[in-house]
């Protein structure tokens, strides 16, 4: 994938029901945050959902990897177990930081997305997944990143 397919992945439509579910998914790691910030006499609260949601969703996207290495035909064999063993790598970021102090918790979370971030990069163009996809998990990954740096504030 080199400049003009990047730009082309963040302008291509978005299916509908792709669309809706992802951004959907945003609105638990925006309104966690955002209360964390405003109700502050509840903020361990806020914040250990926030990790907790963050946890949940950085486990989903690195099993999306399992799925890929099992139906995407053009995959070469390396390219397949780098998927496979990729897969289970940010569930254990994800069990890590939630045995971990929020600061710290945030860190690996945020570290989880970027490098899942450029996994799904490496993985468009090793495979002929849909152009849009890696437009998506960009934003999604930009977004969810975002959201939990709020933790590095509290």
């Amino acid at each position: 994938m080199n400049a003009n397919s990047l730009k082309s992945s963040l302008a291509t439509p978005i299916p509908r029901a792709v669309a809706w579910m992802g951004y959907g998914g945003l609105l638990p790691f925006l309104f966690l945050a955002l209360a964390s910030i405003v109700d502050q006499s509840h903020t361990p609260l806020w914040n250990q959902a926030l990790i907790a949601y963050g946890a949940v969703i950085l486990s989903f996207v690195g099993a999306l990897h399992w799925s890929f290495a099992m139906t995407l035909a053009d995959l070469t064999p390396s390219k397949r177990n780098e998927c496979y063993i990729w897969s289970v790598i940010p569930a254990l970021m994800a069990w890590l930081a939630i045995e971990l102090a929020s600061f710290v918790s945030a860190a690996i979370l945020v570290l989880g997305f970027f490098i899942q971030c450029l996994q799904d990069y490496r993985l468009v163009t090793a495979s002929n997944l849909p152009i849009w996809y890696f437009g998506l998990r960009l934003r999604l990954s930009i977004v969810a990143g975002l959201s939990l740096s709020v933790l590095f504030f509290h």
